[in-house]
């Protein structure tokens, strides 16, 4: 039986060696509820349609400290431009390479081992430990955390502070924290026209300058110079699509796609509602503009204070170095979490997430479980 206490590579092992790509949990949740069960924990499942998700509490008493995270990995790819098999957990010079490797079954298993030795060297909390750990976060992020929040909500459940093992790390192990992340816009224009002849416009509508008009008025938006702990908002146009392979002909339709990364100045309504102003300004005869405005995140912030600043301190104690506070890069299920209660992300470093011979430096991987064990003996110290 694995040594819990020990080491957290052993562990991850075992969660890697379940192919859980999103949706297919594959068994990587059963092994995690065995593990918390064998140190006590009481652990509840919650299925929402193919996504399984689980909810681990250990106590009944506040505060609730709770590790965030998730077992759903992407897919490998092109498996045969591995060096290893993608799902065997292999060893190779001090690096742990496997698809979840960096994201982010190492950090469940440093997050077990933490509490394993917590148990050990200081008994039960005065207070609860629990665990979210949800199946979709790879996904569509629609049957997984948001859910499964509301559901133990909806149940009483009352979370205190959240640490998310998210691959936060660049450089070197826990540089960079995160107590924020930006929100994130999709956006998709369609401008419908009438087909015709290049030599008669009269009797076309041409849809390309509604198009290039409306992403003027998008690429010139200024939309903030920042926000406190936030840089400044950003405007990608990311596909301008025609489909004309003729000089001659005028399309029926002209189509974009767009994403907009905000801070806190903004919400996901307000930046539609200004969008949809812009596409209102447009007239051009006979054309037609619709819009596809989709919120995946709102921002969000973690004031600076005493989950920080345990993190901090945790993470300094063992490497010895001081981590950043950022709320930089994409999004996470953070992003749902910070509904409930104060949340931050650490964990490993990001570079070689998703790719192909995703890894970890097992030593790196053991400081982190020594930073998460830190962590709790902060937080629960009298």
């Amino acid at each position: 039986m694995t040594d819990l206490k020990t080491s957290p590579l052993a562990f991850a092992q075992d969660l890697i060696r379940c192919p859980s790509i999103t949706p297919v949990d594959e068994g990587a949740l059963d092994v995690l509820q065995k593990a918390l069960e064998g140190l006590g924990f009481t652990c509840k499942r919650y299925p929402f349609e193919d996504v399984d998700n689980l909810y681990a509490r250990l106590g009944t008493e506040a505060p609730n400290f709770c590790f965030a995270g998730h077992t759903d990995v992407v897919p490998v790819g092109d498996a045969e431009a591995w060096s290893v098999d993608p799902f065997a957990g292999e060893v190779r010079d001090g690096q742990l390479i496997a698809r979840g490797a960096v994201d982010m079954k190492s950090q469940i298993a440093a997050f077990v081992t933490a509490v394993a030795r917590h148990l050990e060297t200081h008994g039960r909390p005065k207070g609860s430990i629990s665990f979210l750990i949800t199946g979709d976060e790879e996904g569509p992020a629609v049957n997984g955390t948001k859910k499964l929040l509301k559901a133990i909500h909806d149940e009483g459940e009352v979370l205190t502070d959240c640490l998310v093992g998210e691959p936060t790390s660049e450089s070197r192990l826990a540089d960079v924290i995160k107590n924020g992340r930006r929100g994130s816009l999709n956006g998709k224009v369609v401008v419908t026209g009438k087909q015709g002849h290049v030599a008669y416009p009269q009797k076309a509508a041409n849809p390309v300058p509604a198009l290039l008009e409306f992403l003027g008025k998008l690429t010139r938006w200024h939309l903030d110079d920042g926000a406190p702990g936030f840089q400044t908002s950003n405007l990608e146009v990311t596909s301008v699509d025609v489909g004309n392979a003729a000089h001659n002909v005028i399309p029926a339709k002209a189509e974009a796609k767009f994403n907009i990364r905000f801070n806190t100045n903004h919400t996901g309504d307000m930046l539609k509602q200004q969008i949809t102003d812009f596409a209102k300004d447009i007239r051009v005869a006979g054309t037609d503009i619709a819009l596809d405005l989709k919120v995946t995140g709102e921002a969000f912030y973690t004031e600076p204070g005493r989950l920080t600043d345990i993190l901090i301190e945790a993470s300094k104690h063992v490497t010895g170095n001081t981590p950043a506070l950022t709320t930089g890069g994409g999004t996470s299920d953070a992003r749902f979490i910070k509904d409930y209660c104060a949340v931050a992300e650490l964990g490993l470093k990001n570079e070689t997430a998703h790719k192909v011979d995703e890894f970890t430096v097992i030593s790196e991987l053991e400081q982190l479980a020594d930073i998460y064990t830190g962590v709790l003996a902060r937080y629960f110290e009298a």
